[in-house]
């Protein structure tokens, strides 16, 4: 399936409270969307992967994704290397996306930054027809490079080079977010006696909607979330800026 819209993400969660509501939005207005988890989670401190697969699979349904996977990378130990970067390039070859979000260009995770770093050189290297890879019916894939790249904004705040409108699809990512019901807290979370971290508390989702009013006051809106450029935004209209 072709998409016009690839989110990748080094831990399953990290698309919902980074970018799902940019890929919602984009979504009303007839684009295809989906993500790309890099890793299954499982040096998560709270559930285990079989958990994390189901709530990554609630979350999908919540939001209407029209496509979703899970490399099963290593959580905490792929490397942007060769090996790493075929697996991509044949995700990306697969959905041949028009643009790709990834994950911040630095973070308190380390696998944020690195998965950021890994499939920002796997969209390069996917444009290139010398470097073969095949589908899962061992076809020859089609070099493909994607038109633009953005990286949403974590834990750690980055000034953004551009904000989205996400006001009508907050109350949707939300619900996406507290899906990862072993990750997050809930009012009737059946985890709620496992150790506590970052980001089970309360708290924590509030810090989501603080930045994400941050961000939508900065341009006017309500909720917004934000993204970072590897490259200048060309426009041949200005009022496109609007």
């Amino acid at each position: 399936m072709k998409l016009d819209l690839l989110a990748f993400a080094s831990h399953p969660d990290d698309a919902e409270l980074g970018c799902v509501g940019t890929l919602l939005a984009h979504k009303a207005q007839g684009k295809t969307v989906g993500v790309v988890d890099l890793t299954r989670g499982e040096l998560g401190t709270r559930g285990t992967p079989e958990t994390r697969a189901q709530e990554s699979a609630d979350s999908t349904r919540i939001l209407g994704l029209d496509a979703r996977e899970n490399l099963g990378l290593a959580d905490g130990f792929f490397r942007n290397d060769e090996e790493h970067q075929r697996k991509v390039i044949q995700a990306i070859r697969k959905y041949q996306p028009e643009i790709v979000l990834m994950n911040a260009i630095h973070d308190r995770h380390p696998d944020h930054g690195r998965g950021s770093q890994l499939v920002s050189e796997a969209c390069f290297y996917a444009g290139l027809r010398q470097i073969k890879t095949q589908d899962q019916n061992g076809a020859e894939q089609q070099p493909w490079r994607p038109k633009a790249v953005y990286h949403y904004i974590q834990d750690r705040f980055i000034t953004p080079d551009l904000v989205v409108d996400i006001t009508p699809f907050w109350e949707k990512k939300i619900e996406a977010i507290r899906a990862f019901k072993t990750q997050f807290f809930t009012q009737d979370s059946p985890h709620s006696n496992e150790p506590a971290t970052y980001i089970s508390s309360p708290e924590f989702v509030r810090f989501i909607e603080a930045r994400a009013l941050e961000f939508g006051h900065a341009i006017g809106t309500t909720y917004g979330e934000g993204f970072t450029k590897e490259r200048f935004l060309g426009v041949k209209n200005l009022f496109d800026l609007m």
